[in-house]
């Protein structure tokens, strides 16, 4: 998933014939001193992130970059009409906002990662206090007063300065400022209301857990490895699970026999964060709605969209609905499949699949008919092969190279930071930290942070950004590694690629830098390198028994693991398009006279498009996308086709998944040039020709047009 953010790492060329396939090897260590002297000589500054670890000193951090962006903004208004200029107006205020911006990175790092409760919810404090100031820098009316003024000169402006000019003046539109005064004020009243409830409703996500204790008896079918983990067994017969973490909550619906556990685990998620915010949310949509028709919309979701590559909300819900439409014969076929399965397990010709069932009889399938178990294939990919492997093809591939540094401070005493250079120049390109495990009161998916963004700073050195990798994968065992699943080395590739995104940037303006793009193609270079852990070559570079390093991956295993994957695709998706859908339908559907059907309508939703939702649930209360993602999260799907159709380039190319010509395309056309120019000129430059949505149709088992991201 994208939060602002996402990763990076090491290559080495085989040297076994002319082979171009990486090995993994141990990332060399390095200085990090060192590291930023180089960066000088390519008129460069690498900051290390200093971060603040008690609440006086995260209110003092707020308090300064209020101080201060006041006093930037000040100096800004005091100009008279004819000493404006791009460079004091259009340009000063990017310098501001990441003056601002940087800061309230690393305290949102800070909230969602530091292990002390206090200070994550200073944090929290800080960064509603920002909020709320930032939305009411947009309606200084001095400022604003400049910016007209220098639109008035009509500056003769090409490439990523007119972009910025365009968009400067587009967002004041978009805040309001062309409206009368009295109209203006009570927008930004409102946008300040709504920051504060957005921050309170993600941070109860991120507080929201719910232990569930069970039998051994209760828990038939999950892997015994997983229940012997410090912490899971509590009593002589009792097992703690925690329905907030992720890879507890798949493991019992993967794998538990009884249908009663998988529902009272799907059952207590589904209820996670529900009383406090169900109430939360319903105002956070009726804000949300009010705003934009003050604005001139038709649609909190006509509103969201307009900056985005769908445009509007309407051409959002047909690419989704054709979607729907689309995979409908796949998916009843699917549903079948699975209660026929479930009726030779239970012995009831009436069996129905409910939402608690698909996940454990899609594994199922994968076992039995196709021969794949996923847990036994968690030998393959202990976390630290597949890290130095994942490093190894990145290097490779990007034509880069990492080191491993010591970091100044430490959040958590495992984190790690790393380097990442140009291999062939040398040149300095960013820092990635890696916080990889879970814990108490830690943000609980899977996510990259960016904390610095690449900028070109005023006095012409360039600032080479800094991201974070927060993730939760299963910690190691005393008596074993952390051993991943083949999903969670999907998920590492791609949560790596928003790294990648975020790191070699060459954008000169912060809002154009890494992953500040168009949300609905932010997910797509990330989706496209989803596809190189289905590649045995590529999986044989680094995956291996972990007791024996010359096993591999059977080649059967692997087509039987595709196979078994288009086999459940049309339900998998049906369940990602039930979530677009539901999001674009509460932004275009609750307004302040029917706000009590916020739960209603999202259940409605679910239930239509994907399994009905088990009953007197509250699914949205812990859809943390629903705030960064507003009538947004459709773009996965958007986001999905464009990747399909990217990843053909490395297919078509001589040496696949492997292909550094292939990637140094990639690296230029998409990563380095960010959003400093149109998305659709990077896409169709970085293809060599016109988008196609047939790759993604064929990738899902649709095998017509009748979906069109056109």
């Amino acid at each position: 998933m994208y939060l602002k953010y996402y990763w990076l790492f090491i290559l080495v060329l085989a040297v076994a014939g002319c082979s171009s396939v990486p090995k993994p090897r141990p990332i060399p260590t390095g200085s990090l001193g060192e590291f930023q002297k180089k960066a000088e000589k390519f008129n460069e500054i690498v900051t290390v992130p200093v971060f603040e670890t008690t609440p006086d000193e995260i209110a003092a951090t707020a308090t300064n970059v209020i101080t201060a962006g006041n006093a930037a903004l000040d100096r800004i208004g005091r100009l008279k009409t004819g000493e404006v200029n791009f460079t004091n107006i259009i340009q000063a205020l990017d310098d501001i906002g990441y003056s601002i911006q940087t800061p309230e990175n690393r305290l949102e790092l800070i909230q969602q990662t530091s292990t002390n409760a206090a200070v994550r919810d200073a944090a929290m404090d800080a960064i509603k206090q920002l909020d709320e100031w930032s939305v009411g820098t947009d309606y200084r009316e001095d400022v604003y007063a400049a910016v007209k003024a220098c639109a008035d000169t009509k500056p003769q402006l090409a490439g990523e300065n007119k972009k910025l000019f365009d968009e400067t003046l587009r967002d004041y539109r978009r805040a309001g400022l062309d409206l009368p005064k009295e109209q203006r004020d009570e927008v930004e009243k409102l946008r300040k209301q709504l920051t504060a409830l957005e921050t309170d409703f993600q941070n109860n996500v991120t507080k929201a857990k719910q232990p569930l204790t069970f039998t051994q008896s209760e828990l038939e079918g999950v892997p015994e490895a997983f229940l012997a983990q410090e912490g899971i067994k509590t009593g002589p017969d009792e097992y703690t699970l925690m329905a907030n973490i992720t890879f507890h909550y798949i493991m019992v619906e993967d794998n538990a026999k009884r249908e009663d556990t998988r529902k009272r685990m799907i059952v207590a998620q589904c209820n996670l964060a529900r009383n406090e915010n169900i109430p939360l949310l319903q105002k956070i949509l009726v804000l949300r709605d009010e705003i934009a028709h003050r604005l001139g919309y038709a649609s909190y979701a006509d509103y969201a969209t307009e900056v985005r590559m769908v445009k509007n909300a309407a051409t959002a819900i047909a690419f989704e609905q054709n979607l729907k439409t689309g995979l409908q014969p796949k998916f009843n076929a699917e549903l079948e499949e699975f209660r026929q399965m479930k009726i030779k397990e239970i012995g009831d010709p009436s069996a129905k699949i409910d939402v608690w069932d698909w996940r454990y009889y899609a594994n199922e399938l994968k076992k039995t008919k196709y021969k794949v178990d996923a847990e036994q294939l968690r030998v393959y990919f202990p976390y630290e092969r597949v890290l130095e492997g994942l490093f190894a093809i990145y290097q490779h591939i990007f034509d880069l190279k990492f080191e491993r540094v010591e970091p100044p401070y430490k959040w958590i005493g495992d984190l790690q930071l790393y380097t990442v250079s140009d291999a062939k120049t040398g040149q300095p390109l960013g820092l990635f930290y890696l916080d990889m495990f879970p814990r108490e009161g830690k943000y609980n998916h899977f996510a990259q942070f960016g904390i610095t963004e690449g900028k070109l700073l005023p006095g012409g050195k360039y600032q080479r950004p800094v991201c974070a990798l927060v993730c939760n994968f299963p910690p190691p065992q005393p008596d074993k590694p952390s051993l991943m699943s083949h999903d969670e080395v999907v998920t590492i590739f791609h949560e790596f690629g928003h790294a990648m995104h975020t790191i070699l940037t060459q954008a000169k303006y912060s809002r154009f830098s890494g992953t500040s793009v168009p949300q609905d193609f932010v997910e797509a270079p990330s989706q496209m390198l989803e596809n190189w852990p289905w590649d045995k070559k590529v999986l044989d570079s680094f995956a291996a028994d972990y007791r024996d390093p010359n096993k591999k991956i059977p080649q059967d295993v692997l087509n039987q693991l595709k196979t078994s994957r288009l086999a459940t695709e049309g339900t998998f998706y049906r369940r990602q398009l039930s979530f677009g859908l539901m999001d674009l339908a509460l932004h275009t559907q609750i307004h302040a006279t029917n706000a009590e059907d916020v739960l209603p309508l999202s259940n409605k939703v679910l239930s239509d498009v994907s399994l009905p939702v088990p009953p007197d649930t509250a699914f949205v209360a812990y859809f943390g996308h629903i705030i960064g993602y507003g009538a947004g999260y459709y773009g996965y799907a958007w986001a999905d086709a464009i990747a399909a159709d990217m990843a053909t380039v490395f297919e078509n190319s001589p040496d696949g998944f492997f292909d550094q010509t292939a990637g140094m395309r990639m690296r230029r056309e998409i990563y380095q040039v960010g959003d400093s120019r149109d998305i659709n000129v990077s896409i169709e430059t970085f293809l060599g020709r016109p988008r196609s949505i047939e790759p993604f149709l064929k990738k899902i088992g649709v095998e017509n047009s009748a979906a069109s991201a056109k």
